[in-house]
C-alpha cells in the first residue's frame, strides 16, 4: 500500500515485524517510544491496552500513513505485571515465578484510523504453563541474554522453548502479536 493508505507498525519488535509480514501484509515501521509504568490501580488488560493506543496514537502524530499499529505485550503471575527484565536477577527472580506454574500473556493491540481519528482496541490472552524450572537451566537461558528486551524474561519462540508444557490459547499472541485477530480487524476495517 502507498500513500496515505499505508498501514505502519509502530513498533521495532523484530517479533512484530515478522509476525505481521508472514501474513502477507504491506506495511511501515515507525517506533513510537512512550513511556511504560503501570498507573496506579490500572489492571494489568487495562495498562496494556492503554499502552497499544498510546503507541498507535504517537506514531500517527509524527509520521505519514493512515492505519497504525500499535503492540504491547505483558505477562501477569498472581497479579504481578512482568514487563522486560530490570537485570539479570530481575529476570532470574521472573523465571523462578513463573518455574511450574501456569501464567498469563496479554498482549493488547489498538489500530487507529488517522483518517478516522478512529480507534479499535482488544486484548487477547493466552495461558502459558511452564514446567518446573532448575536453577542451573535459568541462569543458562539468562546468561544468553534472550530474557533482557523480553516481557517475563523469556520467548518462546526461542531459548525458552523448552521451558513450556504447554499453552491455552493463542501462540502468536505469547510471541508479541495475535496474528489472527489483528489481520481480521484490519480486514474489518477496510485496511487491507
Amino acid at each position: 500500500m502507498g500513500g496515505s493508505g499505508r498501514i505502519v507498525l509502530a513498533s521495532a519488535s523484530p517479533r512484530r515485524l515478522e509476525l505481521l509480514a508472514s501474513a502477507g501484509v504491506e506495511f511501515d515501521v515507525f517506533a513510537s517510544d512512550i513511556p511504560e509504568e503501570a498507573m496506579a490501580g490500572e489492571s494489568p488488560e487495562d495498562f496494556s491496552l492503554r499502552l497499544a493506543r498510546d503507541k498507535a496514537v504517537a506514531a500517527a502524530a509524527r509520521t505519514e500513513g493512515r492505519w497504525f499499529i500499535g503492540a504491547d505485550t505483558i505477562v501477569v503471575c498472581d497479579g504481578e505485571i512482568m514487563g522486560k527484565p530490570a537485570d539479570e536477577a530481575d529476570a532470574v527472580r521472573m523465571l523462578r515465578k513463573l518455574s511450574g506454574v501456569a501464567h498469563a500473556v496479554i498482549t493488547a493491540y489498538a489500530i487507529y484510523d488517522k483518517a478516522r481519528d478512529g480507534l479499535l482496541c482488544k486484548a487477547v490472552a493466552t495461558k502459558v504453563f511452564f514446567k518446573p524450572l532448575r536453577d542451573e537451566e535459568i541462569a543458562a537461558y539468562v546468561a544468553t541474554g534472550c530474557p533482557m528486551d523480553k516481557a517475563g524474561a523469556y520467548a518462546i519462540q526461542g531459548g525458552a522453548a523448552h521451558m513450556v508444557a504447554r499453552i491455552d490459547g493463542s501462540y502468536t499472541n505469547v510471541v508479541g502479536l495475535p496474528l489472527c485477530e489483528v489481520v481480521e480487524d484490519l480486514r474489518k476495517l477496510g485496511a487491507l
